[in-house]
């Protein structure tokens, strides 16, 4: 993404032109703007932004990920990427929010998978 745009400031269909564009550092500014915009990072905000609350939150949006495959093995594509990003959304809010980097998380989290369940990160495919 070019430098001297800001991802807080992009309209929805400027945001889409970007698809996959976006590094987690820029979703999660375009998140922050959001939040900011509608006044949930305010101290009295009916919506306070806790930890906890995003976590309840996260949660909630899972379970109607898996709402959409409760009665079948497809989804509606438009449908599930909406529930998708606003796990995403949540996510990112909770890892600013308790300073956890997600790139590193993530690829830490692969190491220790790779030691605990595969082939070592340097092997290519499956066997």
């Amino acid at each position: 993404m070019s430098d001297n745009v800001d991802p807080g400031q992009l309209s929805p269909h400027q945001a889409k032109s970007l698809g996959n564009s976006l590094t987690l550092q820029e979703l999660t500014d375009a998140m922050n703007a959001f939040v900011a915009a509608m006044g949930w990072y305010k101290p009295n905000s009916p919506c306070e932004q806790s930890p906890r609350n995003i976590a309840v939150s996260l949660s909630l949006e899972a379970a109607e990920v898996l709402e959409h495959y409760q009665w079948g093995e497809h989804a509606n594509s438009e449908a599930l990427s909406e529930e998708l990003a606003d796990v995403l959304l949540y996510l990112l809010q909770l890892a600013y929010l308790t300073g956890i980097d997600l790139g590193d998380a993530v690829m830490e989290k692969l190491s220790i998978n790779y030691e605990r369940f595969g082939p070592s990160p340097t092997q290519s495919g499956p066997a």
